[in-house]
């Protein structure tokens, strides 16, 4: 579980420093983090990872992912996604990775999809 959690904070470094230039030095906003299980799961799957994540100062979530098809749940997935102002990382496990991919058609706030 550390490792998927260094994994998911060095992409996070990563994504967000792509917006560090249009940031002030000392400023740069950390990324979302959005985590989606696979098949075989459930968002909770996820908790050891997000409290990791928000003691190292990341927001991350587990998005809820219906498990009904792929474009179903790439628009719940999106649905998530439209709440989140700022920049994202996308997460997905397994069967997540497909929707992840879905999800982050033609959303620009969407840094990088990681997949695990």
């Amino acid at each position: 579980m550390q490792r998927i959690t260094k994994i998911l904070m060095l992409a996070a470094a990563f994504a967000a420093s792509g917006d560090a230039m249009a940031q002030p030095a000392g400023q740069q906003v950390k990324p979302t983090i959005v985590l989606v299980h696979g098949a075989f799961a459930e968002s909770s799957s996820w908790n050891a990872v997000i409290a990791d994540l928000n003691k190292d100062g990341y927001k991350a979530i587990a998005a809820a992912n219906p498990l009904r098809s792929v474009a179903s749940d790439a628009a719940a997935v999106s649905a998530v996604i439209r709440s989140i102002s700022g920049p994202i990382v996308l997460v997905g496990h397994s069967y997540g990775g497909p929707v992840i991919t879905e999800a982050a058609n033609g959303k620009n706030n969407v840094k990088a999809l990681v997949y695990v």
